[in-house]
């Protein structure tokens, strides 16, 4: 069974589109799969949209990513787990594409990301060099992971000393956990297509630079809240793009 693990805090309003679009992946596959939205502390009808797009609801209180994936991986069923971020549009290609790594050796794994929307100049000119970085290191973006159950146990899950950027962490955690195949952690040429809105938000310089400095300094840098609005703040911004 496949289990596609969501956190979320307050995504009622993208949740539905991520839903559906993992239900037509899910249902183009050859096996069972599972849909686990980890509701985290929502003021909204985050949950009731989720249980409504027919997914099974996990509640927590963490108000923090890397437990809350972990929560949803606890509850899973699955032998493959896949976390995919609410705002999130996942084509079935590129869940076939991750499966069909797996079935040859990986144990986990990306793919390439687009933003949505108008992007700022310099975000775009910024997100070259991330991406970049991240194709090169191999590292897998939060808003789209894969691995195994057996990988996910071996890496001891996602690091809850991190408040963000723990996607890539729990990359090199799963390469350190199988240092014989730690080629086998792929950047699939398949795409995901996930919201912008961080990047067009006030917090957005903030964002891209913690992003940039973790290669330089490590992940001491997102070991608490301090400058992660971009990530722990309100959902203005969806007000202002939901009209």
């Amino acid at each position: 069974m496949v289990t596609f693990v969501i956190p979320a805090h307050d995504e009622a309003r993208l949740l539905p589109a991520t839903l559906a679009a993992l239900h037509a992946a899910g249902g183009s596959l050859d096996e069972d799969y599972e849909i686990v939205v980890v509701d985290d502390a929502s003021s909204d009808a985050t949950a009731d949209v989720a249980r409504a797009g027919g997914a099974r609801v996990v509640s927590v209180s963490h108000r923090q990513i890397a437990a809350t994936r972990n929560a949803g991986a606890r509850a899973a069923r699955g032998d493959v787990l896949v976390f995919v971020d609410a705002d999130t549009i996942v084509p079935a290609e590129t869940v076939r594409a991750a499966l069909a790594a797996l079935r040859a050796g990986a144990v986990g794994g990306g793919a390439h990301v687009r933003f949505d929307g108008a992007i700022p100049v310099y975000a775009q000119v910024l997100l070259v060099v991330i991406m970049w970085l991240f194709r090169t290191a191999r590292l897998a973006g939060g808003c789209f992971m894969f691995c195994t159950r057996a990988a996910y146990d071996a890496a001891g899950g996602f690091d809850e000393g991190l408040f963000a950027s723990e996607e890539i962490a729990f990359s090199r955690a799963i390469k350190r956990a199988h240092p014989d195949r730690a080629g086998r952690f792929v950047v699939l040429r398949e795409t995901v297509t996930t919201s912008g809105r961080k990047l067009r938000g006030p917090n957005a310089p903030i964002a891209l630079w913690t992003l940039f400095t973790l290669f330089l300094r490590g992940p001491g840098v997102v070991r608490n809240r301090k400058h992660l609005g971009a990530w722990y703040g309100d959902r203005a911004e969806d007000r202002e793009e939901g009209g």
